[in-house]
């Protein structure tokens, strides 16, 4: 299997794992919705589970990005530089991703380790919240190889430019 094949298995992986914490989010958030305005009981600790999911379904789905490149982008300046220009942009634009990231999985680690050390509970139901953001850290983690091997595809120049200026796999430019 080549790398390129690797990768987007992998980032299709994280997009399927976001998407699923997101329905599970839009069930929870509907569930105690309903359950307030029509019964006067919402489900306990639905705010507090729900911004945790919602952060872990925001870096798994990062991690995808990470590596498709598939965001907007405003590239007023690199349209006016030549490929190689644009290259050099792209790379030292992703650099400073990698380092956002690598900066995020650090802190959310050392928030992990906080909340299993402080036995770190929700409100109502006491339910331990360092599983949540290990999820939450684990999609970061992701995000960082994923950043990570785009940058380095770019960098080697084993990673083109479309014709929108953003990288994309050798391997899949063959396809």
């Amino acid at each position: 299997m080549s790398l390129a094949t690797f990768l987007q298995r992998f980032c299709t992986t994280t997009e399927a794992i976001a998407g699923l914490i997101l329905a599970l989010v839009t069930i929870l958030v509907v569930a105690s919705a309903v359950g307030r305005y029509l019964f006067a009981a919402p489900i306990p600790d639905a705010f507090d589970l729900s911004r945790l999911l919602i952060g872990a379904a925001v870096t798994w789905g990062f991690a995808a990005l990470g590596y498709r490149g598939s965001h907007i982008t405003v590239d007023i300046v690199a349209e006016a530089l030549p490929p190689r220009g644009r290259r050099i942009m792209e790379a030292l634009a992703w650099t400073l991703v990698l380092v956002f990231v690598i900066l995020l999985a650090w802190k959310m680690l050392s928030r992990v380790t906080s909340a299993y050390a402080s036995n770190e509970q929700t409100f109502d139901l006491r339910i331990v919240v360092w599983p949540l953001m290990a999820l939450i850290w684990a999609g970061a983690a992701a995000s960082v190889v994923t950043v990570g091997a785009r940058l380095v595809l770019l960098v080697t120049g084993r990673g083109g430019l479309d014709e929108f200026g953003t990288a994309r796999v050798a391997d899949e430019a063959r396809d």
